[in-house]
């Protein structure tokens, strides 16, 4: 059985801190290189942020929970809040520029969605799980990683 570790935390926007450690001293564990811990972090934060904002409202009574769980392929991490939930489906493209919607709308998910290698919702939507593929980033995904990003910053020059 694989390294299993839970952090939980309030929802304050200083715990941010916290998460940071908790992923760091995981990629150190494993050795991940540079690229891929930015690649591991950015998502996490952003599911932290998520949490924080959209699923708990910023109720610092309320908790967000962060279970860490290695598998036989990967690093698995699950973020979870106590708010009501959401269906990932039914947030806006932000690549969509027929939409009309502030920077920060669902550029979070995206990000998630594109720098994980999985990501699976539950079905109340209060808990997302990121899995990352550590036997080796592919080429391929690193190059469609990279291509996500170019459109997504092409798309909002175009709004500007």
């Amino acid at each position: 059985m694989g390294r299993k570790e839970k952090l939980t935390l309030d929802s304050r926007p200083e715990n941010i801190s916290s998460v940071e450690r908790f992923v760091e001293e995981i990629c150190d564990y494993y050795n991940i290189n540079d690229t891929y811990f930015g690649n591991i972090l950015i998502a996490l934060t952003e599911a932290f942020n998520n949490a924080l904002i959209h699923g708990n409202n910023s109720d610092a009574s309320r908790k967000i929970q962060i279970i860490f769980e290695s598998k036989p392929k990967g690093l698995s991490f699950t973020v979870s809040d106590e708010g009501t939930g959401y269906n990932p489906d039914e947030v806006p493209d932000p690549l969509d520029l027929d939409i009309d919607f502030n920077s920060q709308t669902s550029r979070g998910l995206f990000l998630i969605r594109s720098l994980s290698d999985k990501v699976e919702f539950n079905k109340e939507g209060s808990s997302v799980e990121m899995f990352f593929r550590i036997s080796g980033i592919g080429h391929e995904a690193m190059k469609k990683r990279i291509g996500h990003f170019n459109e997504y910053f092409q798309t909002k020059k175009q709004k500007v």
